[in-house]
């Protein structure tokens, strides 16, 4: 039996055997196994195969770490050894009907907004490779001054940083009628409807340059350029209505009355009701996050540095999401970024000393490229490989990315995208920052590394462990 199979055979062994596993399917780093009964998992067998860098019970789903391109050779032979396969996605909809009410909320939360993510980053980028090229050291490499640069070339920037954000509530109508089982084209158009041009253009409202519009001479109703909860919440309720209109209307007339009433409704609901309402809060929202972000003497970096970690753990980290769409949309930045991307580098460094230490092989085998993972930006074989599993080094961790965010916060770091940090992140500060950038990621680095050397583990722990 080759190493494939081997580890395949003894990972399903592990989780109780194929009677006990439901499905199997994967991502980028992680087998995702749905099983029957989780008492039946051997969590300390598991952890000690080969290639497996940890492994933990999440959203309904056993979900082994192995790394990119191994998790698809190991997931290839899960397969043929006879275990049933299914999509992500299967999983995920399977998954679902587990867990608490707010755990639900939360994972549906995730399921709205990670699509939109690549959409959002693409933009970042763009943003961060504009404020290269416009830096006055760069143009005048090519004998020009900002006041010389085309218009059309700027022109041809603002369609691509630009264009994400003022379409951001039709993305985000569509994704949540997509997970909130609605028909996505319909939420596509009634996110489409909520920025049309026949609205006063939200950011000329803001600008002085037009008027909201006043219905029954007291509603409010503007367009919604760039806006996210209004059309979050009209998702929802748009899908749920569509689903209520579907199982009244008889089949002949489906494909007519169920669209012609769903949008109907909701465009009355979202310009009169939902919008008024939901961008008030989104504004509420939005202030109390800068107010957070604004704390003196780097309070805040350091605060959310240290916890932000522990929130991935918990899976609640999608909520942050919408936090960082607002505060790109409103600023075109994300000082947010800054501060999260150490607290990432920090768990890389804290593995990096414990593979660095160890006499083990394994554990050697495991750390080493566990830290290089998480300075791509994935902590996940780092956290629940290694740091997690001895704890003392994710403390450690910890504390690095809270010395770290808070030399972010003081030296104003600011992000022009989201979602990618360490060094794929170094794209997002190519406007002048990248020097603090990558002193601050260091500083998180070097903090946790030391502490974790010093005080974070040793070769003893691998014994108590066992």
């Amino acid at each position: 039996m080759d190493g494939d199979r081997r580890i395949a055979a003894e990972i399903i062994e592990a989780v109780g055997g194929k009677e006990n596993i439901v499905s199997a399917a994967h991502c980028a780093t992680r087998l995702r196994i749905m099983v029957k009964d989780k008492e039946q998992i051997d969590q300390s067998k598991v952890e000690h195969i080969e290639k497996v860098k940890g492994a933990f019970f999440n959203s309904g789903q056993y979900q082994v770490i192995l790394g990119t391109g191994t998790v698809n050779k190991i997931y290839e032979e899960v397969i043929k050894l006879g275990v049933e396969s299914s999509s992500k996605g299967e999983q995920t909809k399977e998954a679902a009907k587990s867990g608490s009410v707010f755990q639900r909320a939360i994972r549906s939360f995730g399921d709205v907004f990670v699509p939109i993510i690549p959409a959002l980053v693409a933009t970042g980028l763009f943003m961060g490779v504009r404020g290269l090229v416009m830096q006055e050291k760069i143009l005048s490499l090519f004998g020009i001054t900002p006041d010389h640069v085309p218009d059309n070339f700027i022109l041809f920037t603002q369609v691509l940083t630009d264009t994400a954000f003022i379409f951001l509530p039709a993305l985000v109508a569509w994704s949540t009628f997509r997970v909130f089982g609605g028909s996505p084209i319909i939420g596509l158009v009634l996110g489409l409807m909520l920025v049309s041009p026949s609205l006063p253009n939200a950011w000329e409202v803001a600008g002085g340059q037009a008027e909201v519009i006043k219905f029954f001479g007291f509603i409010p109703v503007v367009g919604y350029q760039g806006s996210v909860l209004p059309a979050f919440i009209a998702g929802i309720v748009g899908a749920k209505l569509e689903q209520q209109i579907r199982k009244r209307v008889p089949d002949t007339f489906d494909l007519i009355v169920t669209p012609f009433l769903t949008l109907l409704v909701m465009i009355f609901l979202a310009l009169f009701i939902i919008g008024p309402i939901f961008h008030s809060v989104e504004e509420v929202m939005l202030h109390a996050t800068v107010a957070v972000l604004e704390w003196p003497f780097g309070i805040s970096g350091f605060i959310i540095g240290f916890l932000n970690q522990m929130i991935v753990i918990t899976g609640v980290h999608h909520v942050f999401n919408l936090l960082e769409i607002q505060l790109l949309e409103k600023f075109g930045n994300n000082p947010y970024n800054a501060i999260v991307t150490c607290s990432v580098a920090a768990q890389g460094g804290a593995a990096l000393a414990v593979g660095l230490k160890t006499k083990s092989k394994k554990l050697k085998a495991l750390a080493l490229p566990s830290s290089l993972s998480a300075l791509l930006g994935i902590t996940e074989p780092a956290i629940f490989g290694v740091n997690l599993r001895y704890f003392k080094p994710f403390v450690m961790g910890l504390i690095g990315g809270g010395v770290g965010g808070f030399f972010a916060s003081i030296f104003g770091l600011k992000g022009t995208g989201m979602a990618i940090t360490v060094i794929p992140g170094t794209l997002l500060y190519l406007n002048g920052q990248i020097v603090l950038y990558l002193l601050v990621n260091l500083i998180a680095i070097a903090v946790a590394f030391i502490l974790t050397w010093l005080f974070g583990f040793h070769d003893k722990m691998l014994k108590n462990q066992e």
